[in-house]
């Protein structure tokens, strides 16, 4: 009992370290490294020309509501840059969503949570998929599966962030 207690004590913090390290710290360099026209499912994050969301989470400039992510309301190639950070692992159809983002932008960068990151990466509670990279940051979208006990927790209690 007293080996389980330590191993928590010291699990926890590195989790919210390597979720630190991710999520926030390599996003945030990664995300300035240049200028997005369009922000995809941005939540509460101004890098974008254009910030859309399913839901306004935060007043921000250029933000356009958005009724669903596999339809959306621009043109063929109307964006040069698109950012989709951290929302493709909360989609039903991860390959659909990539599809619509190449129709709309002519680049398109996905920043998903990397294996290493565990607590992001195997958050079955909000996210479906796993990605299965070490990297942060992709112009391709990465392999994936369906994240284990994801689907069936869902179907009972539902899913708590939505794309």
């Amino acid at each position: 009992m007293v080996v389980i207690v330590i191993l928590l004590v010291l699990l926890i913090p590195l989790l919210s370290f390597l979720n630190w390290l991710s999520y926030r710290f390599l996003k945030e360099r990664f995300v300035r490294t240049q200028g997005w026209d369009l922000n995809i499912c941005c939540g509460k994050t101004d890098y974008g020309r254009v910030n859309a969301d399913i839901i306004q989470h935060a007043e921000l400039p250029g933000f356009i509501k958005i009724d669903n992510v596999f339809a959306l309301p621009f043109a063929d190639k109307e964006f040069n840059s698109v950012l989709c950070s951290h929302t493709v692992e909360h989609v039903e159809d991860p390959e659909a969503f990539d599809r619509e983002l190449r129709r709309v932008g002519n680049m398109v960068c996905y920043l998903v949570p990397p294996i290493w990151d565990l607590s992001a990466a195997c958050n079955f509670i909000e996210h479906k998929w796993l990605f299965l990279t070490w990297k942060t940051w992709h112009y391709q979208l990465p392999r994936f599966i369906r994240l284990p006990f994801s689907r069936s927790y869902q179907k009972i209690f539902g899913q708590i962030r939505k794309a």
